[in-house]
């Protein structure tokens, strides 16, 4: 099983799934759903050249159908279109909401160490973890220890983000 993401050609397994059916150890490809195989040109155009060559005979999915003839074909391949616009699509809208929370003021990711994001509210102190976030930094504060010092004092706190 792999974790990696689709959006990028350059998946070890998937590459070796892909190398082992070329050398004939196997003809199918078992998945959820082709989005998971492909959400890039180059990995959708090899399983569809595959397909095409009779490398791969049979790809079973429980939630698509694939026959292989020129519209199971066509139809993978929409399907693989799908996924790459929607992984574009999503890489664009998440950038664009980051922008706009910058431009309004407001910090586009995870409230640092010390804070915690709140509905309605944004970024506001920990209600624990900020008192003893400013306990290690008022040292550095007055040049009396520098950074690296306080880095175990943060680690012996047991200070996270919320995850």
């Amino acid at each position: 099983m792999e974790k990696q993401t689709a959006k990028m050609p350059g998946r070890p397994v998937f590459a070796e799934m892909i190398d082992r059916i070329e050398k004939g150890e196997a003809s199918g490809i078992l998945a959820w759903h082709p989005d998971r195989l492909a959400r890039n040109s180059v990995d959708g155009g090899r399983v569809i050249y595959l397909v095409d060559t009779g490398k791969i005979t049979d790809l079973k999915f429980p939630t698509f159908w694939f026959d292989s003839t020129p519209q199971g074909k066509f139809m993978l391949s929409i399907a693989f279109s799908q996924s790459k616009y929607y992984v574009d699509n999503l890489s664009e809208n998440i950038k664009r909401g980051h922008r706009n929370k910058v431009k309004d003021g407001i910090w586009p990711q995870m409230a640092p160490i010390g804070y915690v994001n709140e509905k309605g509210k944004g970024i506001v102190p920990h209600s624990e973890f900020s008192v003893l976030i400013k306990k290690i930094f008022e040292p550095v504060r007055y040049w009396k220890f520098h950074f690296a010092a306080n880095q175990g004092k943060i680690q012996c706190s047991r200070i996270t983000r919320k995850k």
